[in-house]
């Protein structure tokens, strides 16, 4: 039995070796720099925290914050997806920004956060079963459904350049909050962040 033991313990230490192709696997904890370098043109956890801190501190200050804190946490607001109108496959990206915005307003307790999960079975209600795909054209009619005062949303487009061996790329990321009622923007900020390969 000691000598089966032994063989598998071996057996999965040569498959870890051989499945890392040899490299050594870091854990951040043990090396924060290893989130430091980027590794593409892409948005990377970096990028989306930048972007996030700073549109969030803008609206922290904003005339609609006020608004909501003077509501005492009576308006109501839900998160809806953001546009992804660049040629980046970001949508996991975009999921982690929804997340987070989604966490600092629950936190910062002026408003009363609508379930994420809870607006993707009314997306599927009000556009039917069959497709029920978010549609920013029906977003009031999401709204009226969900019972929420306002929602926040936005979109990240880019400028992709190539000259020679080298490549830009420059995002553009626009969030906003958006009356359901009127559908009048009542808070916009825009952050941008520059990926190079050269």
């Amino acid at each position: 039995m000691r000598t089966l033991v032994s063989r598998f313990a071996w057996t999965l230490l040569v498959v870890s070796a051989v499945g890392c192709g040899g490299k050594e696997v870091v854990r951040d904890s043990t090396d924060p720099s290893i989130d430091n370098p980027a590794m593409s043109t892409g948005l990377d956890k970096d990028d989306v925290q930048r972007m996030l801190h700073e549109c969030l501190n803008n609206l922290r200050t904003s005339p609609i914050m006020d608004q909501w804190r003077a509501d005492h946490a009576q308006d109501t607001v839900a998160i809806f997806p953001f546009m992804n109108q660049t040629d980046e496959h970001i949508e996991p990206q975009l999921d982690a920004i929804l997340g987070e915005a989604e966490t600092w307003l629950t936190d910062a307790n002026v408003v009363t956060m609508i379930s994420r999960e809870r607006q993707n079975q009314m997306i599927a209600e009000v556009e039917g079963q069959q497709h029920p795909v978010f549609n920013p054209e029906h977003v009031a009619r999401y709204g009226q459904q969900l019972g929420v005062k306002y929602y926040l949303t936005g979109k990240v487009s880019a400028n992709d350049e190539r000259t020679g061996d080298a490549r830009r790329v420059q995002y553009t990321f626009f969030m906003q909050v958006i009356d359901v009622s009127t559908s009048a923007i009542r808070w916009q900020h825009k952050a941008y962040i520059t990926k190079m390969i050269r």
